[in-house]
């Protein structure tokens, strides 16, 4: 019996994207509508034909939850005057790509044929000018709810601090160094060089690397991901509208959602790895494709720890071996075997919360890559987003099955 794969009835029609910058001065229904319009208008399309609307996390969370989310769906709906027949908003589920899956679901059943989904951040002006807080540190209330209580009362306040315990694991039992988490830091910001919207563009070497200080040993300021404001959007279309597409389809082969172990940061059962695991395990199972079959890889840099895991859980080299795979640099770079993040990711281009990577996929497998556009006319792209408690993965392909 072959089972149907229902995400491969959608393709990405339109990208769009904001300004971007650690503190625009624009509000985030601004940032909202500037890439929501780009993508209807890159698709070929008008507000007449959006009949579907996806976003995270919803509900518009937005400065007063420290500006890790934009309008909500019912804001943006009104402030473009849609009329759709299906919307959705959530925070829980595959991380920042539910909302794709969420758009991919409403085509297959039939719900909608064209969906907006869209991620605003406005993390870098709620900030202003104190020092950056962590995820477990705001919006507490009187209580420290669910696994917070196992990580806040003992300092733990930030997803770095999560993260350090996986990283100090890779360097105790594999070899990985800071030199290895290095090379990300350094590919990252050569590829930002080449993208005019990068909010760091300056060159670093391996010593301006390991001169920065520290945050939670073993990673240090350019492991982690610089907070901006800014706004990305696209249009999931259904397949049998594609011979009217303004761009190359780029289709949604497959997606990776599952969790098959404890969705949690510091009580996953195996820190060899981490919940990345398990959608990429997804994937490869829905997928007609192999990791060898990859071009291009947006894999999530929250922290450049996420992005070893996510290496190693998608079979870009074994569990451990991530040192060995990044060693020198060159096969993360543009002409190498395997190019990362190559906007510059959000440790250099600006944390647009792994929607930026979806993006920039696209522009990838459509030859619109400019500067840094990777050579031999890309066909697969896998796009990673999340850590701990919400991950999930999608792999890309130019043109339709």
């Amino acid at each position: 019996m072959t089972t149907r794969i229902g995400e491969r009835l959608s393709y990405i029609s339109g990208i769009g994207q904001s300004v971007v910058g650690r503190r625009t001065g624009l509000s985030e229904m601004e940032l909202t509508m500037q890439s929501v319009q780009a993508a209807i208008a890159d698709a070929g399309l008008q507000p007449d034909d959006i009949d579907g609307l996806s976003t995270y996390p919803g509900g518009g969370r937005g400065t007063a939850s420290g500006g890790f989310g934009g309008p909500g769906p019912n804001d943006v709906i009104d402030a473009l005057g849609l009329s759709v027949d299906w919307y959705s908003g959530g925070l829980d589920g595959a991380a920042q790509l539910q909302a794709v899956v969420n758009a991919c679901m409403a085509i297959a059943t039939g719900l909608s044929r064209h969906v907006l989904v869209y991620r605003t951040v406005t993390e870098s002006s709620a900030q202003g000018s104190g020092g950056r807080a962590g995820i477990g540190s705001s919006g507490m209330g009187r209580g420290v709810p669910g696994p917070f209580q196992y990580l806040v009362p003992f300092g733990a306040m930030s997803a770095v601090d999560w993260l350090a315990y996986s990283a100090q694991y890779h360097f105790h039992h594999f070899g990985l160094t800071r030199e290895s988490l290095g090379q990300i830091a350094m590919s990252n910001r050569r590829h930002a060089a080449l993208n005019p919207k990068a909010l760091l563009r300056e060159p670093m070497t391996l010593d301006d690397y390991l001169g920065a200080r520290m945050i939670a040993e073993p990673l240090c300021l350019y492991d982690c991901d610089l907070p901006c404001d800014g706004s990305t959007a696209l249009v999931v279309s259904h397949t049998d509208t594609a011979s009217d597409a303004a761009h190359v389809p780029v289709q949604i082969h497959a997606v990776g959602t599952a969790v098959r172990g404890r969705p949690s940061w510091d009580q996953w059962e195996d820190l060899a790895t981490f919940p990345g695991r398990d959608p990429a395990a997804h994937l490869w199972e829905r997928a007609d494709l192999t990791p060898a079959d990859v071009d291009v890889a947006q894999l999530y840099d929250g922290f450049s720890m996420i992005t070893v895991l996510w290496l190693e859980a998608l079979g870009f080299c074994p569990t451990g071996g991530a040192a060995s795979f990044l060693e020198g640099g060159s096969r993360i770079a543009l002409d190498g075997e395997l190019p990362l993040n190559t906007s510059g990711g959000q440790l250099s281009a600006g944390r647009l919360h792994g929607f930026g990577l979806i993006h920039e996929a696209v522009l990838q497998l459509r030859g619109d890559g400019g500067d840094r556009q990777v050579g031999g006319r890309p066909e697969v792209a896998v796009v990673a987003n999340g850590a701990g408690s919400t991950v999930g993965c999608m792999l890309l392909t130019r043109g339709l099955a």
